[in-house]
């Protein structure tokens, strides 16, 4: 029997005190994403224990390094299952949040979720970032972007950019060593309106899993061209 504890535990760890409500919340998350994994692509993660430590501590790590107490307006893109904006948005409630995936199989996975967990001030969107971004209700709409996909930093922050609004953050997940990966997206991010603030490495709790959040603040607004036509960031990244 998977113990609900371990996950007050193991949020607590990085700074989260969880309410009962949280964490039967976080609990429905786990049982849901579980259930939706037997029938489609969500995670290859699905031991209970991974799954709190490498996608709900993960997720809500963010909030060691970056002030999460105020509302604020918050996109996750790429979002798949849901990581990092499902658990951000638990810890933190008062997050307005949009979740933005291409596949609309997981926006129906994440919708379930919402509906199941009860959550308001949160939207699943489908749709792909690049041709999102030039839509007038979601470009450079949002004080937060962020994400925890794989694409490399000069791609992702073509993606991510435009969604934020002058002053704000584009936040990127990153694990391993990244050190080459930002000095070769620093162009990009540049070009894109942005500037690396700084860069954050931590170690999961009670592991040697070492990650980094890459802090880029909005300095001037994004080039009406950008982010360019679907699939051409992630095969010609801006360098």
């Amino acid at each position: 029997m998977n113990d609900p504890q371990y996950i007050k535990d193991s949020c607590q760890k990085v700074g989260a005190a969880l309410t009962e409500k949280q964490v039967k919340q976080f609990y429905r998350y786990y049982e849901l994403l579980t259930e939706w994994n037997q029938v489609m692509n969500l995670t290859a993660i699905t031991e209970y224990e991974e799954v709190i430590l490498k996608h709900f501590v993960d997720s809500i790590a963010l909030i060691q390094v970056q002030d999460m107490t105020k509302p604020k307006t918050i996109i996750d893109v790429g979002t798949g299952a849901g990581f990092p904006g499902i658990p951000l948005k638990i810890v933190c409630p008062q997050l307005k949040v949009t979740l933005l995936d291409s596949l609309n199989k997981r926006v129906k996975f994440l919708s379930q979720v919402i509906t199941e967990l009860e959550l308001e001030g949160i939207e699943a969107i489908h749709g792909r970032a690049e041709d999102m971004a030039h839509k007038a209700e979601y470009r450079e709409q949002y004080e937060i972007s962020i994400s925890r996909a794989v694409a490399n930093l000069a791609s992702l922050s073509e993606y991510c950019i435009p969604y934020v609004k002058m002053g704000g953050y584009f936040i990127s997940y990153k694990s391993g060593n990244i050190g080459e990966e930002v000095q070769r997206a620093q162009k990009a991010i540049q070009i894109l309106g942005g500037k690396i603030e700084v860069v954050k490495e931590f170690t999961l709790p009670d592991s040697d899993i070492v990650r980094s959040f890459v802090i880029v603040r909005k300095e001037k607004n994004t080039g009406k061209k950008y982010p360019r036509k679907a699939g051409t960031p992630a095969k010609n990244p801006i360098s």
